[in-house]
């Protein structure tokens, strides 16, 4: 999703600035004119280098965890028939993440003085998920609340729990990589210059292995800043390359399409969006307006971008299934199940089931690529180590006989 800077005319009159996020900017005055019928100006968040640093917002994303808690004790208080001021006075009191505690506690005045709750919600913390204030909504809507908190709390708590084992599943690997990235520093910037002194001082031929690793240790340390510049140069192309509502597209592109990455990709994507729409759909919203809603979660922007476009035909009369066939970055499995699901009538569930399917699938995968790249990281590892113990010790005999 894009964000959007824009200053606009409201219904009275008044002068509103704000931002919004939508795919592209045509999508983003569409959204602005539902509350705004004039759009004075819009200008797209400059994003990616030295943007990034200026535009960011500290603590922006809430506390997934803290979330899904929350929106626990929302659904019990609320199923016990206590009014939603009330309740979320009594959470606001109870609830230890500061952030979450300041909206309560704001979104609280906000609701005795006639705000509903999602609006309170929106106002009062701009780091809240879409989907979660859609849900909301739809709940307030229909009435039940209670059960949309509970579907909150049930795929905030799911969401916790698959990144915690993403988390667990990739630790070992990227202590492995740090330490040896630091030994490799430690070796190249410590002990071989000061091998070369000692083996200039005795004189005498080196062998090759050994020459090669002298002539690697000292082009480091004479050229170490050209390098981090090369390196922090290409950094920012990269980033101006993948920024704007292009430049995010043709990055999820290129992570679809590497090997092993694209397949989790696509494995994440699908779990994301089936998850998503069933959570949406259970709450109260059409077809279409939990299209729009998913294509906000969705990590992957260039699928992000085909779901919004989903949502449009749908909303023209296009059924599901049709508009998901022509899908070129879903799972064949995830479009047909969800055509059976869509003409059974039984969608929602048809979609917790291949949500699950997905998310396994995706486990399953990480764990797999992680697995081939352990031993890998050791192969690379003890070659590495193997070629730096025979360069020194060659030189060893040749010492022994001068000295």
């Amino acid at each position: 999703m894009i964000s959007y800077k824009y200053s606009a005319l409201s219904r009275d009159g008044a002068k509103v600035n704000g931002v919004v996020e939508a795919i592209d900017e045509i999508h983003a005055v569409e959204k602005i004119k539902e509350k705004c019928p004039i759009v004075l100006d819009i200008n797209e968040v400059k994003t990616g280098g030295v943007y990034d640093i200026l535009n960011l917002e500290i603590g922006k994303k809430v506390d997934v965890k803290a979330l899904s808690v929350m929106c626990s004790q929302f659904s019990i208080i609320l199923s016990a028939g206590t009014p939603i001021n009330t309740t979320l006075a009594m959470i606001a009191s109870q609830t230890e993440d500061k952030k979450l505690k300041k909206m309560l506690e704001n979104a609280t005045e906000d609701v005795n003085h006639g705000s509903t709750v999602e609006q309170a919600f929106r106002k009062n913390y701009n780091g809240l998920p879409e989907v979660f204030l859609e849900t909301i909504r739809a709940g307030e809507m229909s009435g039940s609340l209670a059960q949309a908190f509970e579907n909150m709390h049930v795929y905030f708590d799911k969401s916790f729990k698959n990144k915690q084992k993403i988390k667990s599943v990739t630790s070992y690997p990227i202590f492995v990589g740090v330490i040896a990235v630091i030994v490799v520093i430690v070796i190249m910037v410590m002990v071989v210059p000061t091998l070369t002194s000692v083996f200039s001082e005795l004189g005498g031929d080196l062998p090759w292995m050994t020459q090669i690793l002298i002539d690697v240790s000292e082009w480091f340390g004479k050229y170490w800043l050209i390098l981090l510049g090369v390196l922090a140069g290409l950094f920012v192309l990269f980033k101006a390359l993948t920024s704007g509502e292009e430049g995010a597209k043709r990055k999820g592109e290129m992570l679809l399409k590497l090997p092993i990455v694209g397949n989790i990709n696509t494995l994440s994507a699908a779990q994301e969006f089936a998850n998503t729409m069933s959570t949406l759909l259970d709450a109260g919203l059409t077809v279409g307006e939990a299209l729009r809603v998913t294509a906000k979660c969705l990590t992957n922007p260039a699928i992000s971008r085909e779901v919004y476009a989903m949502a449009e035909k749908v909303e023209t009369g296009t059924s599901l299934s049709e508009v998901m066939s022509k899908s070129e970055y879903l799972p064949q499995v995830l479009k047909e199940m969800s055509g059976v699901g869509e003409k059974s009538g039984e969608l929602v569930q048809t979609l917790r089931t291949i949500g699950e399917y997905y998310s396994n699938e995706a486990d399953f995968a990480i764990k797999s690529a992680l697995d081939k790249l352990e031993p890998a990281m050791l192969v690379v590892l003890a070659i590495f180590a193997g070629y730096i113990v025979i360069a020194i010790y060659l030189p060893m005999f040749t010492m022994y006989s001068l000295l």
